[in-house]
């Protein structure tokens, strides 16, 4: 459930552009639109690793806070490669980065929370760039026809 604060957006980021929005068609579920783009081959790596690409290839819809390829490589040296052999905790952390329901940039106020399918909340931060948790959304509301990306620049962890 999204829980709003009563706060006006000051400022967005660029919604839906650069390379990757334009050229997107929303035909595709969020894992081909992942594997398209050609920048989230780790996370994708990750969601099949975690079992839950058929979940993401779902009904929905979902909103999911991808994290590039850059961001994963930026953890600790070993991290992945030790997630990778941990299904259960790789998929705690993936699904963190999944909101139920389609969330829209233009959707989100300063200090809003969302409970995300992990179980915690995530908070988003608007400003002169979103934020969701820690990670700054680089490009957000690339649509899919089961949900919306918006594109991260860290993997987001869940609290312990």
């Amino acid at each position: 459930m999204l829980r709003r604060t009563f706060m006006t957006t000051a400022a967005l980021i660029t919604l839906g552009t650069g390379a990757f929005a334009a050229a997107h068609s929303a035909d595709k579920d969020i894992v081909d639109t992942a594997i398209e783009a050609g920048n989230f081959t780790t996370l994708v790596a990750a969601v099949e690793a975690a079992g839950l690409v058929d979940t993401l290839k779902g009904e929905g819809p979902f909103t999911v806070f991808a994290p590039t390829d850059e961001a994963f490589a930026a953890l600790p040296e070993g991290t992945v490669e030790g997630l990778l052999q941990d299904p259960e905790a790789l998929a705690k952390i993936l699904t963190y980065h999944v909101v139920p329901g389609a969330v829209m940039a233009a959707d989100l106020t300063d200090g809003m929370t969302a409970a995300t399918v992990e179980g915690q909340d995530v908070t988003f931060t608007v400003g002169d760039t979103v934020m969701v948790n820690d990670a700054t959304v680089s490009t957000a509301d690339i649509a899919a026809s089961n949900g919306v990306i918006h594109v991260i620049d860290s993997v987001i962890l869940p609290p312990m």
